[in-house]
């Protein structure tokens, strides 16, 4: 006799614990690394937008970088505050699907853009002089546009395989859909599928790798070869801030994919996913902030304008 597949129309978000006190610290938690990685990328965002000295293809980038960071905590962050402040546990299959395309779509997407944050670094250094005719507005709008596209072709392969699973299980052992979880649930065979998954996040993974690797050793095979110290230290400045978030963001995707334990491989997958949705977009803007000059300076200014203004009323 056949099974009633079309019955699951539901999923139920595990979480990251069943105990009532530990998800009130989880709450708390999340919604203030929340509430200060939005404002904080949203400032970047503004300050970018009024100030006239941050319109270089650098701040180009950063301000698309805050915003999809913005983006990804949001895809991520809210839904299970939800979860927690309503005790409902359970998402639709509709909505499920919804929350893995704008997740991934975002991540494969800050991906490529840290990729093309490396290469802008590497002209910036290495060819100064050609720096504002290579990076245009014209070449940096394309560079984004890129960038999305192939966010959204990683996740397609995915998404058009596996709408139509029928599944026999319910339970998501995450705090939001992911797509290993949501397969752990199918009735049918979902080896190929996850073949697919694991080629796209690697073909994801090298090919953004590579191009920050190659860059980096030319950027510093530049510096090293410049006659004194204080050029070497002004050039290293100016990508310190971008080789911290490469090597967070790289750096926890490795972690995530070094296979642990099957014991083991929930707990970290959870540990790490809470990290790189709640702790890096909300430290990527103090980075960028405190190790760069021109936008302290611009802070700086809008506060004194705020402080001026406020004084005159």
């Amino acid at each position: 006799m056949m099974r009633n597949h079309s019955a699951i129309t539901t999923f139920t978000i595990l979480g990251l614990t069943n105990d009532p006190q530990l998800q009130i610290l989880v709450f708390i938690y999340l919604i203030i690394t929340y509430m200060l990685s939005v404002i904080g990328n949203l400032t970047i965002i503004c300050l970018i937008l009024v100030d006239s000295h941050l319109k270089t293809a650098m701040y180009f980038f950063l301000q698309n970088f805050s915003f999809i960071e913005i983006t990804f905590t949001t895809a991520c962050v809210p839904p299970y505050l939800h979860i927690i402040s309503s005790g409902n546990k359970t998402i639709t299959v509709k909505t499920c699907f919804t929350q893995i395309f704008f997740s991934v779509l975002f991540a494969a997407t800050e991906f490529f853009l840290l990729a093309i944050m490396s290469y802008d670094r590497y002209v910036a250094i290495c060819k100064p002089l050609h720096y504002v005719t290579i990076m245009n507005s014209r070449v940096c709008r394309i560079l984004i546009l890129c960038c999305w596209v192939s966010g959204l072709l990683i996740i397609l392969p995915f998404l058009n395989l596996s709408l139509h699973l029928e599944f026999c299980g319910s339970i998501i052992d995450h705090f939001f859909c992911d797509a290993f979880p949501l397969l752990k649930n199918s009735c049918s065979d979902t080896w190929f599928i996850e073949q697919v998954v694991i080629a796209c996040a690697v073909v994801t993974f090298i090919m953004t790798l590579v191009c920050v690797v190659l860059s980096y050793i030319f950027i510093i095979k530049m510096i090293l070869g410049l006659p004194s110290d204080q050029q070497r230290k002004k050039a290293f400045s100016t990508c310190s801030s971008h080789m911290i978030v490469v090597s967070i963001s790289y750096g926890s995707c490795i972690f995530m994919y070094i296979k642990p334990s099957a014991k083991d491989e929930v707990a970290i997958n959870k540990a790490v996913s809470l990290l790189t949705t709640s702790v890096a977009p909300l430290l990527n803007p103090f980075i960028y902030t405190l190790r760069n000059k021109q936008v302290k300076q611009s802070f700086n200014d809008i506060l004194k304008r705020f402080a001026f203004l406020s004084k005159k009323e």
